[in-house]
């Protein structure tokens, strides 16, 4: 009974050989037991006491067999050698070392410079000086277009910049978007439609980078933009938006320095605007573009 309740705790080719062992084990009895009652016990008892082994012989030799043929399908099916009694682990899986880029690139460092620019830009445009917000537009526009030639034309694109690019755009949008809704120079649905698909975005954005990010997702593997895992893919409605919105906020802080007035061109374009910005914004959420994921996994 022993050795039956360790066979059943074994695992299946190693309690076939545990069954294995325990015919053996029997056989061997019974042939003991057969001579011990040759030599002691009555001869009209033998006969009885031959057949019973000869009996007891077949159905082991038999079940032995059985097992036999069950032990190769098991050494089979397990990929075992016939040689060996005990299937070969499988080898661990080395994980594949992480992507790593160079971040500090010259279309990146005036990139963060158009970041930095925001606060003073918010600053003139509440206290009325139009000349050094006009100054600081141009100066944003003109960034904007040399960090895109420089990474194109020498190679100097990285993962991080297609990250930093549009949030520079998007904190510049949303430094004009406020501070010009607190002059009365925008109105304040169109606010809420342009901040209210950034913030969406942002949190979908947020969203894309943990989903992307190689394992060990740690706090501080996600914060090492150093450590690409998806890349940004603006739509073409998407970038149609971006012109237009910054072509929206451009003639509006430039419109007090005009000598006339651009009123009913600025209605128009801010119609368009609010139209755009939300179709972009449903083809970020509802469709499978926005995105491209460049880790190894």
């Amino acid at each position: 009974m022993l050795v039956a309740s360790v066979c059943r705790r074994t695992p299946p080719l190693a309690r076939v050989l545990c069954q294995r062992q325990q015919l053996n084990s029997i056989l061997s009895s019974a042939t003991t037991t057969t001579r011990a009652s040759f030599t002691t016990g009555a001869p009209k008892w033998r006969s009885s006491i031959v057949l019973l082994v000869e009996k007891r012989w077949l159905s082991t030799t038999a079940v032995r067999r059985r097992l036999e043929r069950e032990e190769d399908k098991q050494k089979q099916s397990t990929g075992t050698p016939a040689n060996s009694s005990t299937p070969t682990e499988p080898e661990p899986e080395t994980s594949k070392p992480s992507i790593r880029e160079n971040i500090y690139t010259i279309p990146n460092i005036l990139t963060v410079s158009r970041i930095i620019s925001c606060p003073i830009l918010g600053w003139s445009i509440l206290e009325g000086n139009y000349q050094v917000a006009t100054g600081l537009l141009v100066y944003a526009g003109l960034t904007d277009l040399v960090d895109g030639f420089l990474a194109r034309k020498y190679n100097m694109s990285s993962v991080l910049g297609t990250v930093l690019d549009p949030a520079a755009d998007k904190m510049l949008m949303t430094t004009l978007v406020v501070t010009l809704t607190m002059q009365d120079m925008l109105p304040l649905p169109l606010a809420v439609i342009i901040l209210g698909r950034d913030v969406i975005l942002s949190l979908w954005a947020f969203w894309i980078r943990y989903q992307t990010l190689p394992y060990p997702k740690t706090w501080s593997r996600y914060w090492d933009f150093g450590l690409p895992s998806a890349e940004v893919k603006p739509t073409t409605v998407s970038k149609v938006n971006t012109a237009l919105q910054l072509l929206l906020m451009g003639t509006t802080t430039i419109s007090p320095l005009l000598p006339f007035s651009i009123g009913l061109g600025l209605q128009g374009l801010q119609w368009t605007v609010a139209t755009t910005t939300i179709w972009s914004g449903s083809q970020y959420l509802l469709g499978s573009g926005g995105f491209k994921v460049v880790a190894k996994r």
